[in-house]
């Protein structure tokens, strides 16, 4: 992305970088110091003593269900009813003070929904980031619709709007950024390339679960925007999903799409009222034990958000003074929660050895460390043959996506307070960099 352009004078500038280089060498002063105790241990991966021995299996467990989410389940057991469906769509409603929301099978179904919302004509193109799940996509080649293929930023993993400049075309219509992993994607700015541009704002929120900009929740920025509660999830059900739309129009075409029963409850004036009984041809329904879950997990939801956020700053807050160690970190107008990862990344040079090596020693230790390397949908063959796509999308080059996998390593996302494992990752990554002459070896 573009740096901001910067409006003070040399001098305060100059003052700057004199402060910051001499914070930067007490900073790697301490380092070396704090490394100094682990130099003498030798690595795992030669022979050493493990760095982590905590048993690990279920510090990452999820969902995490308890007996509330039971009785729920229980309850509809003993007396079926779809009930849930509508009590969740009105917590929903409550909770994100938004004024339409529709329950649906999955992401993916509220997906479908809001492509076919969109009333665009064929051909028309969606700017959207390849660095994402097949669901943010596919669905758009049922409704002649289009990807533009838009780069991230490879420390955010998110909607580069600078680059999305660069790739706007004359049948480009909407930008759909997805928040990955939990971190807001820039939507202020995002908002202000569409207002531009003209372009209709949609938003993938299926891992921003109570994210926030600026006081603002993820999944409300746009017109539409929709959630996943797939039980890998922040808000699990185990299955489900969740539509979100600001106008009349948007909801209504989009819940009859896929919701037969639901156009008699529209007002006498709604266009789509006549279809009664057929809706548009497909049946989207959330089961209503998933309903029943996810009413009771979004009763807790910020709860367990912020003990969630606070578990990854007990490991990340002591670890990332490591020379070429970053983590996928937010604005501090945001507000954010993890899911399936913890991701950092890793600057080769500054770190002076190779993601793979660090990886092979890492998991010596004991620390369940990956290379990430996420599946880039531009990559996958449906992109490339004509007969799915009005006109078949263009593939470009992403550097930015690209170098996301070459440099991303992947811990997990620890979901309870474990302080003595917390402890033992830490001491096993400033083992590593006390040897990092040997890692660079490996």
């Amino acid at each position: 992305m573009k740096p901001q352009q910067s409006n003070e004078s040399s001098h305060s500038t100059r003052r700057r970088f004199l402060k910051s280089t001499g914070a930067l060498a007490v900073g790697l002063s301490l380092t070396n110091r704090s490394l100094a105790g682990t130099k003498a241990e030798t690595l795992a991966v030669f022979g050493g003593p493990k760095a982590v021995t905590h048993p690990q299996a279920d510090a990452d467990r999820w969902p995490l269900y308890g007996p509330e989410e039971e009785r729920a389940v229980i309850e509809v057991l003993r007396k079926p009813t779809y009930a849930p469906n509508q009590e969740l769509e009105k917590d929903w409603k409550a909770y994100f003070k938004v004024p339409y929301v529709k329950a649906c099978c999955n992401g993916t179904s509220a997906l479908a929904s809001m492509f076919f919302a969109l009333k665009l004509p064929p051909g028309s193109e969606i700017m959207v980031p390849s660095h994402t799940f097949f669901a943010t996509i596919v669905p758009m080649r049922l409704f002649g619709l289009v990807p533009v293929f838009v780069d991230i930023n490879p420390r955010t993993l998110n909607f580069d709007v600078e680059d999305a400049r660069k790739r706007l075309t004359k049948n480009t219509k909407a930008v759909l950024p997805v928040h990955w992993l939990g971190l807001p994607c820039e939507m202020d700015h995002i908002c202000d390339f569409a207002r531009e541009k003209g372009l209709i704002v949609l938003e993938d929120a299926a891992h921003a679960h109570g994210a926030s900009l600026k006081g603002r929740y993820m999944g409300t920025w746009g017109v539409m925007s929709i959630f996943s509660f797939q039980q890998t999830k922040p808000l699990p059900a185990i299955e489900g999903g969740m539509g979100v739309y600001q106008t009349r129009e948007y909801f209504e075409r989009a819940t009859t799409f896929g919701h037969y029963d639901l156009p008699k409850t529209f007002p006498e004036d709604s266009a789509y009222r006549k279809y009664e009984g057929t809706g548009l041809g497909l049946k989207f329904r959330m089961h209503p034990l998933a309903a029943a879950l996810a009413r009771v997990q979004l009763k807790n939801l910020e709860k367990r958000n912020t003990e969630g956020a606070a578990q990854v700053r007990s490991l990340n807050d002591q670890i990332l003074d490591l020379p070429g160690l970053y983590e996928q970190a937010p604005r501090a107008d945001m507000k954010r929660l993890y899911y399936a990862h913890n991701m950092l990344f890793l600057d080769e040079a500054k770190a002076g050895f190779s993601r793979a090596a660090l990886v092979k020693a890492l998991r010596a230790e004991g620390v369940q460390a990956t290379a990430y390397n996420y599946r880039l949908q531009h990559k996958c063959a449906l992109y490339t043959e004509a007969e799915w796509w009005h006109h078949k999308p263009e593939i470009p080059d992403l550097p930015g996506s690209e170098q996301a996998n070459r440099t991303g390593v992947g811990l997990p996302y620890f979901t309870s307070a474990v302080p003595e494992l917390v402890e033992q990752y830490v001491k096993a990554f400033r083992k590593v960099w006390a040897h990092r002459e040997e890692v660079a070896r490996l």
